[in-house]
């Protein structure tokens, strides 16, 4: 997964530029150019992070240690369809147990045990980012780096209907019923 900016560049005019991947999130571009009698090379490093703290440490790394020869560019914030998918598990199986917690407490406000489920659906699932109740006039160069991951924030929600089995203090056969839940996590 390479960055939109960090595409592979060609030879212009007296340049010479390299592009070659590092690891699998790295790829470095070095752009060797004459400039009179001097030789000039720069290099951009790309990067893809999971990480938010990581990226800060490694920015931080690299002007500790390179100072103003380094330009650190704002990063670009996105996220990979598996991470939304991941995102959506996690809410719907959240929204599960949330549901399975509440038909539990019920069942004990009336001196009874949950049994096992019988049904458990899901109902609906949303997903939205935070961009939806903030405005986009702003370019995003003249937002402030909370602003931006406001913006690449991915929120979703799930709601699901459970039935469940309820058992009597006494554990008989002929005391089951059943309990209706429904439940929506955020």
């Amino acid at each position: 997964m390479v960055h939109p900016n960090c595409l592979p560049k060609r030879e212009v005019g007296e340049r010479n530029v390299m592009v070659r991947p590092l690891e699998e999130n790295m790829t470095v571009t070095e752009d060797f150019s004459r400039v009179e009698n001097t030789y000039q090379m720069e290099a951009e490093v790309c990067i893809v992070f999971s990480d938010f703290g990581k990226m800060q440490n490694v920015c931080n790394l690299l002007i500790e240690k390179l100072g103003t020869s380094v330009t650190i560019s704002p990063p670009h914030f996105y996220h990979t369809p598996e991470a939304i998918d991941t995102l959506r598990r996690r809410v719907c199986v959240a929204a599960v147990g949330n549901t399975q917690q509440k038909a539990q407490e019920v069942c004990r406000l009336f001196g009874q045990s949950l049994g096992k489920p019988l049904l458990i659906r899901e109902e609906e699932t949303k997903e939205w980012g935070g961009h939806i109740d903030s405005p986009l006039s702003n370019s995003p160069e003249s937002l402030t780096l909370q602003e931006r991951i406001q913006n690449a924030t991915a929120y979703a929600s799930c709601r699901v209907f459970a039935v469940f089995e309820i058992k009597g203090k006494e554990n008989r056969r002929n005391n089951h019923g059943k309990l209706n839940m429904q439940c929506v996590h955020f």
